[in-house]
């Protein structure tokens, strides 16, 4: 897809994907094939009254209160066993998939702050950018996922596999990694501050840079 390179570009987000096609349509935005758009420059009035027309909420991507509809978990389910595996920027915010199988998707964005993911899996997910604070993920399998910059305040991570993974300056404050394997995974510039970590593994992790409590790798 032709990103308008050499311009100066936005990325607009709408709540479906057949709303952001659409509105791409109508101004001459490039579709992303999920629910966003790439347009050099835009209206805001034109954006509002396009979105209207569809019956669309919208934002710009990296929004702090993104107006993203919520996806139903059935939903999501239905779509990933159809062969599905784009659901970047979708709202999944308390959902409840313990045991599922959701590997190699694209889950960039998401939000699934206080979400049920125990023992779900999630190896080989691009889970950049999401936010997944306050959620439980205990016993599930991330390993090779891509966690760059992901929020994983108080997230519970306790005997979870993360071989592999990249947590880039992921935000691991509060997290509880109790016997979480972190073997080989990338923690360079990680803020780790707070975070249980008594028996995990980090054979071969990176930990450059890493942000840690006075004595937290003691034990």
């Amino acid at each position: 897809m032709n990103l308008l390179l050499g311009q100066t570009t936005n990325v607009l987000l709408f709540d479906c994907a057949s709303a952001a096609c659409d509105i791409a349509f109508m101004l001459d935005g490039q579709w992303d094939g999920c629910n966003g758009i790439v347009i050099p420059s835009y209206d805001e009035v034109a954006v509002n009254t396009a979105a209207k027309l569809v019956g669309a909420s919208w934002c710009h991507q990296g929004a702090s209160s993104p107006l993203l509809a919520r996806l139903n978990t059935d939903e999501l389910l239905r779509r990933y066993a159809a062969g599905e595996r784009n659901f970047a920027n979708a709202n999944l915010r308390c959902a409840v998939l313990g045991e599922e199988k959701l590997s190699q998707c694209n889950l960039t964005y998401v939000k699934l702050n206080f979400a049920n993911l125990s023992r779900v899996n999630f190896s080989g997910v691009d889970l950049t950018s999401a936010d997944l604070s306050d959620a439980s993920l205990n016993g599930a399998n991330l390993s090779q996922a891509s966690l760059y910059r992901t929020l994983l305040i108080r997230t519970n991570l306790s005997e979870a596999n993360l071989r592999g993974a990249n947590l880039f300056k992921a935000s691991l404050n509060d997290a509880c990694l109790h016997r979480a394997d972190l073997t080989g995974a990338n923690l360079t510039n990680a803020d780790l501050r707070g975070a249980i970590l008594d028996e995990a593994t980090l054979t071969g992790a990176n930990l450059t840079g890493a942000k840690l409590t006075q004595g937290q790798l003691s034990s």
